[in-house]
């Protein structure tokens, strides 16, 4: 495993430094206004809620609309296409935290793509955005930037889970992935996206047909294969926005509000150990303490033990011992 190197000051111009993991320099101000302890709370149960309703849901068709079939599917899918976003689009095409072969590069981009979260380059994009103004009005999706009171966390709640989605796209995105633009395989993938979110659908679908000889098991196939596994995907990963910027611990000085939460920390393959992510950008660990559970990390580990990647970047402990938040 390699040592991170130390962040560079501009975002744009670490993306051009294709040797330097990407990390961003963030002003040293205080982040906009503070959430109060009891809007967390709310927050935390309005991200809740839904899991709960899919759980009932899952548990009153069980027999009827639903069996092991179905359930293989929708973890499979979840697992398979969450990991091509966690490991592939986040912390290997945005943060370049460790090395692939060109294979594993593919397999991740497409798992990502199938997740139905953007293009390849619009994700990366726009995820660096975030690091260089998280929890700042440039960011495009911080819970923190829309008032003061319930009014001001309501909406920043439903901004940062999914209405940042229905909001114009900030202005020169290309300028944060020329790394990416130059690549021919990520331009391929980014451009077919659409191709590989049907095949995302249709996959599911033909299984359930298969297995069941049925058009009912196709019909099943695709909306629990297929829609039903990305409604998860998509909640877990707009968790990672919203409730992982209001509602966890903070041991690291990062500059922003991001928070390490345990439940999004398992539920989101290591995502939501967010804190650690802010404050080592360009880690491919973000569970940097051994119960925090990472099993993104785990597969890269994986991939490296089988010299499918190299140059796995994670922190120092000397590093991580500098940073950490001051009691």
């Amino acid at each position: 495993m390699t040592q991170i190197s130390p962040p560079l000051p501009q975002a744009a111009k670490l993306a051009l430094e294709l040797e330097q993991p990407i990390e961003v320099s963030i002003e040293e101000s205080e982040p906009v206004e503070y959430v109060s302890p009891a809007l967390r709370v709310a927050n935390f149960l309005a991200i809740t809620l839904p899991f709960a309703g899919l759980i009932a849901a899952i548990v009153m068709l069980w027999g009827v609309a639903f069996n092991w079939v179905y359930l293989a599917m929708f973890l499979g899918g979840y697992v398979l296409t969450g990991l091509g976003i966690t490991i592939g689009f986040h912390r290997y095409f945005t943060h370049k935290s460790f090395e692939a072969p060109r294979a594993v590069q593919a397999a991740l981009g497409i798992l990502g793509s199938m997740a139905l979260e953007g293009p390849l380059l619009t994700w990366a994009a726009t995820h660096r955005v975030h690091h260089q103004h998280s929890d700042r009005h440039d960011d495009p999706h911080s819970p923190h930037t829309h008032g003061e009171g319930f009014k001001g966390f309501f909406q920043g709640l439903v901004h940062s889970h999914f209405g940042w989605l229905f909001v114009r796209e900030p202005k020169n995105l290309e300028k944060y992935v020329p790394d990416l633009q130059k690549d021919p395989l990520v331009r391929f993938i980014s451009r077919t996206f659409f191709v590989w979110t049907a095949l995302g659908l249709i996959i599911p679908a033909m299984i359930g047909g298969l297995v069941t000889g049925t058009w009912m098991g196709v019909l099943l196939g695709f909306l629990w294969g297929g829609l039903a596994r990305i409604f998860l995907v998509h909640h877990v990963t707009w968790s990672v926005n919203s409730v992982c910027h209001l509602w966890g611990s903070r041991p690291f000085r990062s500059h922003d509000h991001s928070r390490n939460n345990a439940i999004f920390g398992i539920l989101a393959f290591g995502e939501g150990w967010h804190n650690n992510h802010h404050a080592f950008p360009a880690s491919a660990r973000h569970g940097l303490r051994p119960w925090q559970f990472d099993s993104s990390y785990m597969v890269i580990r994986a991939l490296e033990l089988v010299g499918l990647a190299r140059d796995v970047r994670v922190p120092t402990p000397e590093r991580q011992e500098a940073k950490l938040a001051k009691k």
